[in-house]
């Protein structure tokens, strides 16, 4: 398949078009339009080096709500109380320690300084989201990503003690379905996602749940 390069037309490929491991396109800007677009679609940006690409992997890693999974150990810390919850308290915070956090494996992160105003941007405009994860007052963990419809696009999250991101995400989860929403995209596979209960599926069935959950 071409990789498609984007210019100033705000528009991307048809995703069936993506490369094998779901590369679609490179180029194009981090507008709030364009961001907001990609989304709908079904498409995420990573950046490599000072390009932004665009993907679409097929299949598609989520979480339905009603199959989360929370383990013993993490029923018996909610019921401890050692961390406090709090939604869009510290977004700025938030998406600096995701860009800042050492991580296993990797050596630099995607988030860029473009990236994080993008996304700031974003959030000052209602459309992204924090979740934070709050010990003696100290951030502690947290995740952000974009709302829209019935959905949640989940983007990056970090963790500055043992269990306070698995903290996060499931209290956020839980609050989203009690908020109507039916899907959380976490866009490619990781271990520590799947034992909270998210799987793949094939992306036409991604895309066709998107058009059926953003109205």
């Amino acid at each position: 398949m071409p990789l498609f390069a984007l210019d100033k037309i705000l528009h991307f490929p048809p995703v069936h078009l993506a490369e094998p491991d779901g590369l679609l396109a490179v180029g194009g800007d981090l507008s709030q339009e364009r961001l907001l677009l990609a989304y709908r679609l079904g498409i995420f940006p990573w950046y490599e080096g000072r390009h932004i690409l665009w993907w679409c992997p097929d299949p598609r890693f989520v979480l339905f709500p009603d199959e989360l999974r929370v383990s013993k150990s993490m029923q018996q810390l909610a019921r401890r109380e050692v961390f406090t919850f709090t939604i869009n308290k510290a977004f700025k915070a938030v998406i600096n320690n995701c860009k800042s956090i050492r991580r296993r494996g990797q050596t630099g992160t995607w988030i860029t300084p473009a990236v994080e105003a993008a996304y700031t941007r974003l959030h000052e405009a209602g459309h992204a989201h924090s979740a934070e994860v709050w010990l003696d007052g100290e951030l502690v963990g947290g995740l952000y990503g974009i709302r829209m419809g019935k959905v949640f696009f989940g983007e990056s999250m970090f963790s500055k003690v043992s269990n306070a991101s698995k903290y996060a995400f499931i209290s956020y989860v839980t609050l989203l379905q009690q908020e109507g929403v039916e899907l959380i995209d976490c866009q490619v596979q990781t271990d520590h996602l799947a034992t909270l209960g998210a799987r793949g599926i094939p992306r036409t069935d991604f895309i066709d749940l998107l058009d059926k959950l953003i109205v």
